[in-house]
């Protein structure tokens, strides 16, 4: 079933429009200005898309039973005009493992933040994507630590792209690794003081709440509940900001930091039960810790170790703290961070492959980081 409405909101839109005999019809694809947004309702799910045409912008409403929820595809724009790229939306959203051990090949890139061109061309540049968004890595892993929401203006094209890679790569023996940051968690739990205007607009088109976007309620939503804080692939242990003094000497496995972690992703009270997941979600915690790369106390190279020790692990890789225009080695070559000015031109990422580091660009160039 699918609805149209026409929406009108006079600091959005400068004109007025009527439905006309094109009422229910798909606007053309280079009019969509963002979506979809899947939000489900009893045992229906309804497909919200926006559309603008010079200033206008229009609601379209698909809508399916969840019993054709594996049958059913969603549409997604890029940042090309005109172009767009097909998602099927997953049957079943399950929680991430922690562990995948004996992986040879990682392709690593953090704070996107909502850039789809940056990633797109690091993607395609690297061979991680096609021309038609399909996996091309074989069983290679790509590794996202964290802050892909917040400040840029394509955050629903980013996130599409990461869901419908998750099942390409793993159908070609691949997998996709996206390891919440802060500002993931801050969108999952009301704090929004970084969300382009554009998404606070939209809620309004939409007659919700910009946090119903990303409630339990939306496919988003729920399939970002199901992402952990910290993962080890292969040799390298994975989190967004890192892993602190204090978190070590909680000696907690990284299984069960995601457990204690993942019921909180939400929570808005900030009153937590258990002095461990009061830790998890501080400045001492995987997704907000800066200790590595600045502030008062300084991570040493006995912390580091003393992490790589506890996690059995080489290396860890973050990002969350801009540190350099390219990505560094930190700690002797047992750091690495991946956290740079994707918006001002500075885009890469981290290639591990056949027991070496490399820096690599929008081109496909790598530049081999000494250990």
């Amino acid at each position: 079933m699918r609805i149209t409405i026409f929406t009108i909101l006079p600091f959005l839109i400068a004109g007025f429009m009527l439905p006309d005999d094109n009422c229910g019809k798909l606007p053309p694809a280079g009019n969509l200005y963002d979506g979809p947004y899947v939000m489900y309702k009893n045992n229906m799910a309804y497909v919200h898309y926006i559309f603008e045409d010079n200033g206008f912008k229009t609601i379209q409403t698909d809508s399916f039973q969840l019993d054709q929820k594996a049958n059913t595809s969603v549409r997604v724009a890029s940042d090309e005009p005109g172009e767009i790229f097909t998602v099927p939306l997953q049957k079943v959203l399950e929680n991430e493992k922690t562990e995948f051990p004996d992986v040879k090949k990682i392709f690593i890139i953090s704070d996107i933040e909502g850039n789809f061109r940056a990633f797109r061309k690091l993607l395609m540049g690297n061979g991680i994507i096609d021309k038609q968004y399909n996996w091309t890595f074989g069983n290679g892993h790509l590794v996202l630590t964290g802050d892909f929401f917040d400040r840029g203006d394509h955050v629903t094209e980013v996130l599409w792209l990461i869901y419908s890679l998750e099942a390409k790569a793993k159908a070609a023996g691949g997998y996709v690794h996206f390891v919440l940051g802060n500002h993931e968690i801050m969108n999952m739990s009301n704090d929004f003081r970084y969300v382009h205007p554009k998404y606070m607009e939209n809620a309004g088109l939409l007659n919700e709440q910009y946090a119903a976007l990303f409630a339990e309620n939306s496919e988003l939503g729920r399939w970002l509940r199901t992402k952990n804080i910290v993962e080890k692939v292969g040799d390298i242990l994975f989190a967004h900001g890192g892993i602190s003094a204090e978190l070590n000497s909680m000696d907690i496995a990284a299984s069960k930091i995601n457990k204690l972690a993942r019921p909180w992703y939400p929570d808005t009270t900030f009153k937590y039960k258990d002095i461990k997941v009061e830790l998890l979600f501080s400045d001492y915690g995987p997704f907000w810790y800066r200790g590595y790369y600045t502030g008062k106390v300084k991570a040493t190279p006995a912390q580091v170790d003393s992490t790589l020790q506890l996690y059995k692990v080489k290396y860890i890789a973050t990002g969350h703290t801009v540190v350099s225009d390219t990505i560094s080695s930190l700690f002797g070559g047992k750091l690495f961070n991946t956290d740079v000015h994707h918006v001002k031109g500075f885009s890469e990422g981290l290639l591990y492959e056949n027991g070496q580091f490399f820096r690599a660009n929008q081109l496909g160039e790598k530049f081999q980081i000494g250990q």
